[in-house]
């Protein structure tokens, strides 16, 4: 599955390599987790970098990549004998993604990642599929935007997001 997805964004990129102008972006997000593992992981940050190409004047693809990670959460339990702490291990994942973005107006856009995240944290983990629609504001140089990510591998990490972008 992970060949498959990297093979795509291969193709996707060079199909689209000559086309007339493109955009740079740079950006963070910050999020709260829920879903399966809301119980583990209490927050979601990371950095993003992507790169678009305007197909028409409205609709743009490209890739997309940056760093994710997710803060784990700790309990205090008591088995009646002695009380003890459990902390979840940190989570991290550097996706490789596809990215499209629909302009609706000049102002509001649409736009949707798609790829595989790669698992980068210490300790035994999976990546998984990563999908995460976006909704948000744009201007001529930054972006505003909600979006939920999902990393799908044998259980779902999902985070409720929100991030801005800078555009070069």
């Amino acid at each position: 599955m992970k060949k498959i997805i990297l093979s795509a964004i291969a193709v996707m990129a060079f199909t689209f390599a000559n086309a007339q102008s493109g955009q740079f972006k740079i950006g963070a997000h910050a999020g709260v987790v829920f879903g399966d593992l809301k119980d583990s992981y209490s927050a979601n940050l990371g950095i993003d970098a992507a790169y678009l190409w305007n197909v028409t004047d409205e609709f743009s693809v490209g890739a997309t990549t940056g760093y994710t990670a997710y803060a784990p959460k700790s309990y205090n339990y008591n088995d009646g004998y002695m009380p003890y702490r459990v902390e979840s291990s940190e989570a991290g994942f550097v996706p490789i993604a596809a990215t499209a973005q629909y302009s609706i107006t000049d102002y509001l856009f649409a736009g949707a990642d798609l790829g595989y995240a790669i698992y980068a944290a210490s300790g035994n983990g999976d990546g998984g599929v990563l999908y995460q629609p976006k909704f948000g504001y744009q201007s001529k140089k930054v972006e505003l935007f909600v979006s939920y990510k999902g990393i799908s591998a044998d259980a779902t990490l999902s985070s409720l997001n929100i991030g801005f972008n800078y555009k070069f």
